[in-house]
């Protein structure tokens, strides 16, 4: 009950659905304990469903050809994740993993039922395509970056934001893990690193990463 009862606080429409459409979410909802590092949906071929994050955290992205891996955007605490249910996105299929970055609490609404639901309810159909297209702005930001920023301030970029989401200035993450966030090779990223550490901004450790200068990697972020 418990659950439910905040699976309703945490879907931004409930108060407007019918009865009905509260009650077949409802009779369908999956509650679901992921594990850090578990592949939550892997592709378009895996249709999983909605996703409502409950507390955790989920990171979303695609992987070259080369096997090279790009994060596109991260779910946070009542992030809905609309990619994971393909079969319901008829007219925009993405191979999208989601994977745990923490450990994470979530709902799974099958996409049969969210999409019968939103076809008559117009403020649920409302609401997804805000989200859509929150996500979308978030992809075409991501291609800003990889086409006109420099590696240097992507780095950046990452150490402040990452600062920002784990409320530390020193964090617990290597080259590589950083380097797929990026959509880049590990050792272009240990240059990039290097070099803020001779700028002064960051110092390197074995699994670590401490920002020095927070101002000054903002100020490179933005440059």
């Amino acid at each position: 009950m418990r659950r439910i009862m905040e699976f309703q606080s945490c879907f931004p429409v409930w108060d407007r659905l019918s009865a009905d459409q509260q009650r077949r979410i409802l009779d369908n909802l999956v509650f679901r304990e992921i594990e850090k590092g578990t592949v939550v949906h892997n592709g378009s071929a895996d249709c999983t469903g909605l996703l409502l994050v409950q507390s955790g955290q989920l990171r979303a992205y695609i992987l070259s050809d080369e096997g090279r891996e790009i994060t596109i955007y991260r779910l946070f605490d009542r992030d809905l994740c609309l990619f994971s249910a393909s079969c319901m996105l008829r007219s925009a299929q993405f191979d999208i993993t989601i994977e745990a970055e923490k450990d994470t609490g979530l709902w799974v609404i099958p996409a049969e039922v969210y999409r019968s639901i939103m076809e008559q309810s117009a403020p649920l159909s409302n609401y997804t395509n805000e989200v859509m297209a929150a996500r979308f702005s978030e992809v075409m930001w991501l291609v800003e970056q990889v086409m006109w920023k420099s590696m240097d301030k992507r780095v950046a970029a990452f150490l402040v934001e990452e600062a920002a989401i784990e409320k530390t200035d020193r964090l617990s993450i290597t080259h590589e893990t950083i380097a797929n966030h990026l959509g880049t090779h590990r050792e272009v990223v240990t240059r990039m690193l290097r070099y803020l550490q001779d700028e002064g901004m960051v110092r390197l450790s074995r699994g670590s990463v401490e920002l020095l200068n927070e101002k000054n990697l903002t100020a490179l972020r933005d440059i």
